[in-house]
């Protein structure tokens, strides 16, 4: 916890430069209509659902990952328990709230437009941290996608797969491409790792106890 913490406040001074001036809040000012706005201009300017990786000369560059864990608890139910991101609200240290903007399915697959909002101490104030987020779900296939985009610059593409095991188990296996300018890019891999990793361990904690 202590060394996500720092990684995300290291983050946050990155952040600030950018975004923040001013005393101590405790949230958005930005209504649900203004988020929304903010997530269509960064979804046609970034362009985030583009997973073609960075020209070698664009100054970015892209890493992968993948992290595993074992949940006792059936593929259907931990699907419905792990792909709702409501459910990682107090489970990720930062996060405090997800804004759904559009929720609607097309073909076999369920599309949700959301903006995250983490809050993250730093030089006693607080940061808000706004990701911009599309999620794919394809429950009939077990797996749901993300793309996100951040302030400042930070891409992440997700593929989660969710296999069903012998004795009513489920593997959960976290596919990550992060996105990144040179100079974030290593920073952003081990710590989007860590980060993710500690929501991976909580959420089975909190399915396997029956809090979910």
């Amino acid at each position: 916890m202590k060394k996500i913490l720092r990684a995300f406040t290291a983050f946050a001074a990155v952040f600030t430069l950018i975004a923040l001036s001013g005393p101590a809040h405790a949230g958005t000012t930005e209504t649900d209509a203004e988020l929304a706005a903010e997530w269509q201009y960064a979804w046609d300017t970034y362009k985030f659902y583009d997973r073609t990786p960075p020209a070698p000369d664009s100054g970015r560059s892209q890493r992968t990952a993948s992290i595993s864990i074992v949940i006792n608890a059936p593929a259907w139910r931990v699907f419905d328990v792990y792909s709702n991101f409501n459910n990682h609200i107090g489970r990720n240290p930062f996060l405090t709230r997800v804004v759904t903007h559009k929720d609607w399915c097309w073909g076999n697959a369920r599309y949700i437009n959301l903006t995250a909002i983490e809050q993250v101490p730093y030089d006693g104030t607080i940061v808000d941290l706004k990701t911009h987020a599309q999620q794919r779900l394809y429950r009939s296939k077990l797996y749901y996608e993300v793309d996100s985009w951040s302030a400042p610059g930070v891409e992440t593409h997700q593929k989660i797969v969710f296999k069903a095991l012998s004795k009513g188990k489920t593997e959960v296996t976290e596919h990550l491409t992060f996105e990144a300018d040179n100079s974030l890019i290593d920073f952003t891999v081990t710590n989007g790792v860590a980060a993710h990793q500690q929501i991976q361990t909580a959420l089975k904690q909190a399915i396997e106890s029956g809090e979910l």
